[in-house]
C-alpha cells in the first residue's frame, strides 16, 4: 500500500500551486498531514425545536415565510432587514443586518432554513446563514467541521478539499494500532475514524471517532517514551556510582539549616538512582522555595565525590551566576573545584575553560544552554541538573548522552503538576515531588485591589522602600496596544520614573538584549536599582532576598501558576513580604484567579486550579514542560484514556516477543522513524 506520509498534498485534485502553499504555512506538506489535520470543534446544523432551545444558543431552524420582509438602510452601506417566519406554532422574526440584497429571494410562502442566534424574550433570530429548501443547500441537519484557518483560506474550501482527499485517498489510509487494542476497546478502524471526525453523521460516530484518535495519540505517546526508557534500562550503560554515604551525611549536616523531611526523601531516591547502573532519568517537581536547588547539590556532591564529574544548566545568566556563587560556598571546604560556563566569555576565556573541562581541573560546570554546544565535552561526565525551563524531550536529551559517560540526569521544576498526571505524562521519568516549605519560610500576604487603589499601593512601595527594601512592578505588555486596554512596561517606567524621583527605577523586558537584561536583573538584585518593572521574564529569576512587594497590573490576564511563579520571586528573606494584584476582572474566570491566588500559597493546589480554568492547552506551554502538542487529545479530560493507553503499552513492553514479532513489526518502524532506536541503546 501507497504510503501516504509520502505523497505530496498537491496531489489531492483542486489543490494547485498558490493552496499548497497555503497548506505548507499550517504545517501541511502531505496527504498524511492533511488529512490528520482535524477540526477542534462543529458547527451545529441540525434542526431544533424551539421549546427546548435556550436563550443566547446559536441554532438552526425550518419554517415558511408569512411576511414580506422590511428593509431599513443605515448608512449607504449598512442595514437592517426583518421579516416574520412560522416555525410550527411559533412566529419568529427574523433579523438580518447588511444583507440587503437577500431581500428579493424572501418570498412569502416560501420555505427557508435559519441558522443564528436566538433571543428567546422577543422571539427574535439574528441571521447568521439562511438556505432555501430545493436550490442547493448543503449544510442543514449535519454537523460541519471548523479548523484552524490561515488567510486567505475559507472554512468552505478546507471542507471541500478535506472530501476530496478522503474520496482520492480514504482507501489507503493505513491501520496503526495492533488487532488486539481494536478489538479489546471495539475500536473504529483508523480508516473509519478519520473519514468521522471530518464528517460525522451524528454526534455518537463523532465521539466514537474521537475517542479512537485521542486513544492512538496517547498510545504512541506513550510507546515512544516507555521504549526509550526500557531500551535505556535493558542498556544499562550507566554508571553504578559507588557512593560514600557518610561524607553525603556529612555534607548535609553541615548545611546551615535542616532539610525538611521531603527533602531527606527525595534525595534517598536520588541516592538509589545513582547506585543503579543505568542512567537516571528523574523529575524534580516541587513549590516556588521548597528547597529543590539544595536537593541537586547533595547529588552533585555525591557524584562528584565518586571520582566523575557534575553540571548544571540554567536557563539565564544571571540564574547560571546565582547557581556558581551558591555551589562554591557549598563546596569550597571539600575542595570540589566548580566553575562558570556562559556565552558571555571571550573566545580564548572559552577555549580555556572547556579545556579545563576536558582535564578534569573543574569538578562541576555550571552552565546556560552553552553546555550542550558540541564542541562542549567533559572528561567523566557523571551527573546533569537540568534547572527550570530547560527541559529536554526524548531526543534532545541524547546530546547531554554523548558528553563523555553516559551521564545521571535531573530536572528540576517549580511547575507543580498532580502527581498521578505528572507520573502518567511524563512515563520516560521517575517523579520526586517537595511537598514541604523549608522552615522560617513565611506566607506571602497576597492582596486584590482594583485600579482605583494605585495610589495607596504606590504609597505602600514607598514606605517600604524607604526601610531599605525592594518591589517587582510586573506588567502583561512591553508596550501599548491599540487591541488591549492594559499596562505596559515602558509606559509604567516612565510614570514611577516621575512618581519615584527618590529611588532608581529599573525596566526588564524580552526585547532588551540579553546583556541588557542581566545587568537590570543584576543591578536590582545588588540594590542599585530599588524598584524593577519588568514583563513576566522576571518569572525565573535570581533570588533576591531584601525584594518584598510584588504588585502585578492586571493580574486577571495571567494564569493562576504563572501569577504563582510571580509571587515567588518574594518572601525569599528575613522580612514579611506582600503580592498585590491589581485587576478589574470582567469575567469570572479572571475573578476566580484572584480568590485562589489571595486564599491560598500552595502551589500544587494552584496548580490544580489552573488545569480546571484554563485546560492543559494553555497550562502546559511546550517551552514549560516539553509535553508534546496533542492535535486532539486533552490531558486532563481524556486523563482516563491516557492511563489505559499507558497501561496498554507497558504490558505490550513487557511482552518477551515485542521486539521480534512480526505482529508488532509497524510498532518498531514507528520507533526507529521516532529515532527511538538507536545504536548506542541497541548494540
Amino acid at each position: 500500500m501507497v504510503d501516504l506520509h509520502l505523497i505530496p498534498v498537491q496531489n489531492v485534485r483542486g489543490i494547485g500551486a498558490q493552496k499548497a502553499e497555503e497548506l505548507h504555512s499550517i504545517g501541511i506538506q502531505t496527504v498524511s498531514q492533511l488529512l490528520d489535520y482535524f477540526p477542534f470543534r462543529y458547527e451545529d446544523y441540525r434542526l431544533r425545536d424551539l421549546t427546548e432551545v435556550k436563550n443566547g444558543e446559536k441554532i438552526t431552524i425550518q419554517g415558511t415565510i408569512y411576511s414580506e420582509p422590511l428593509l431599513q438602510m443605515m448608512g449607504r452601506t449598512k442595514s437592517r432587514m426583518t421579516c416574520k417566519v412560522v416555525v410550527e406554532r411559533f412566529f419568529v422574526t427574523a433579523v438580518w443586518f447588511n444583507r440587503h440584497f437577500l431581500k428579493e429571494k424572501l418570498k412569502t410562502g416560501q420555505d427557508i432554513v435559519l441558522t443564528g442566534k436566538w433571543d428567546q424574550g422577543r422571539q427574535h433570530l439574528t441571521v447568521s446563514e439562511s438556505e432555501f429548501p430545493g436550490q442547493g443547500y448543503t449544510r442543514t441537519g449535519t454537523l460541519q467541521p471548523v479548523y484552524s484557518l490561515a488567510a486567505p483560506m475559507t472554512q468552505q474550501w478546507l471542507r471541500k478539499t478535506m472530501k476530496q482527499a478522503l474520496t482520492q485517498f480514504g482507501e489507503m489510509i493505513a491501520e496503526n494500532l495492533p488487532l488486539e487494542i481494536i478489538e479489546k476497546y471495539r475500536f473504529l478502524t483508523r480508516r473509519q475514524a478519520i473519514a468521522l471526525i471530518h464528517h460525522p453523521l451524528d454526534v455518537i460516530e463523532g465521539q466514537k471517532a474521537r475517542l479512537r484518535i485521542v486513544y492512538e495519540e496517547f498510545f504512541f505517546f506513550q510507546l515512544k517514551i516507555q521504549a526509550y526508557r526500557a531500551l535505556s534500562r535493558s542498556k544499562a550503560d550507566g554508571a553504578a556510582h559507588a557512593i560514600d554515604s557518610p561524607a553525603m551525611r556529612g555534607f548535609v549536616r553541615a548545611l546551615p539549616f535542616t532539610l525538611t523531611n521531603s527533602q531527606k526523601n527525595v534525595i534517598g531516591e536520588i541516592a538509589r538512582d545513582l547506585q543503579q547502573p543505568y542512567c537516571m532519568n528523574r523529575l524534580l517537581q516541587g513549590d516556588v522555595g521548597s528547597g529543590k536547588t539544595i536537593v541537586a547539590a547533595v547529588a552533585l556532591f555525591a557524584v562528584v565525590k565518586t571520582g566523575c564529574q557534575g553540571a548544571i544548566m540554567a536557563p539565564t545568566e544571571i540564574l547560571a551566576e546565582q547557581h556558581y556563587r551558591s555551589l562554591q560556598r557549598l563546596f569550597e571546604p571539600y575542595g570540589i573545584r566548580v566553575g562558570l560556563l556562559t556565552g558571555s566569555l571571550t573566545e580564548r576565556q572559552r577555549r580555556e575553560f572547556i579545556a579545563s573541562i576536558q582535564s578534569s581541573a573543574i569538578d562541576v560546570v555550571v552552565g546556560t544552554h552553552a553546555l550542550i554546544q558540541e564542541d562542549v565535552f567533559f572528561h567523566k561526565l557523571g551527573i546533569v541538573v537540568i534547572d527550570e525551563q530547560h527541559r529536554f524531550g526524548v531526543q534532545q536529551r541524547s546530546v547531554l548522552r554523548r558528553k563523555g559517560l553516559h551521564p545521571d540526569v535531573l530536572t528540576m521544576t517549580a511547575t507543580p503538576i498532580p502527581r498521578t498526571l505528572a507520573i502518567t505524562a511524563y512515563g520516560d521519568m521517575d517523579v520526586s515531588t517537595l511537598r514541604e516549605l523549608p522552615k522560617g519560610r513565611k506566607p506571602i500576604r497576597t492582596y486584590a485591589v482594583n485600579h482605583n487603589m494605585l495610589e495607596r499601593v504606590l504609597g505602600f512601595i514607598e514606605r517600604e522602600v524607604l526601610q531599605k527594601r525592594q518591589a517587582y512592578v510586573i506588567c502583561p505588555l512591553i508596550e501599548e496596544s491599540e487591541k488591549l486596554d492594559v499596562q505596559n512596561a515602558l509606559d509604567l517606567h516612565a510614570q514611577l520614573q516621575q512618581h519615584f524621583p527618590q529611588f532608581r527605577v529599573g525596566l526588564l523586558h524580552g526585547r532588551l538584549s540579553s546583556s541588557d537584561k542581566d545587568q537590570a536583573m543584576r543591578d536590582f538584585s545588588e540594590n542599585r536599582t530599588q524598584v524593577l518593572v519588568s514583563t513576566t521574564v522576571v518569572e525565573v529569576g535570581v533570588d533576591v532576598p531584601n525584594a518584598t512587594i510584588m504588585v502585578i497590573y492586571d493580574a486577571h490576564r495571567f494564569g493562576l501558576s504563572q501569577l504563582h511563579q510571580l509571587r515567588g520571586r518574594v518572601g525569599r528573606g528575613e522580612h514579611p513580604s506582600f503580592c498585590v494584584l491589581i485587576a478589574d476582572p470582567k469575567n469570572e474566570v479572571g475573578k476566580e484567579r484572584l480568590r485562589v491566588m489571595t486564599e491560598t500559597n500552595d502551589g500544587f493546589e494552584i496548580a490544580r486550579r489552573d488545569l480546571e480554568l484554563r485546560g492543559p492547552g494553555d497550562y502546559f506551554g511546550t517551552k514549560q514542560s516539553g509535553l508534546p502538542d496533542f492535535r486532539l487529545a486533552d490531558l486532563v479530560s481524556d486523563f482516563a484514556t491516557l492511563e489505559l493507553a499507558r497501561d496498554d503499552v507497558s504490558d505490550l513492553l513487557s511482552r518477551e516477543d515485542f521486539w521480534t514479532s512480526l505482529v508488532y513489526l509497524p510498532l518498531r518502524e514507528y520507533l526507529l522513524r521516532e529515532h527511538i532506536f538507536s545504536e548506542d541503546l541497541l548494540d
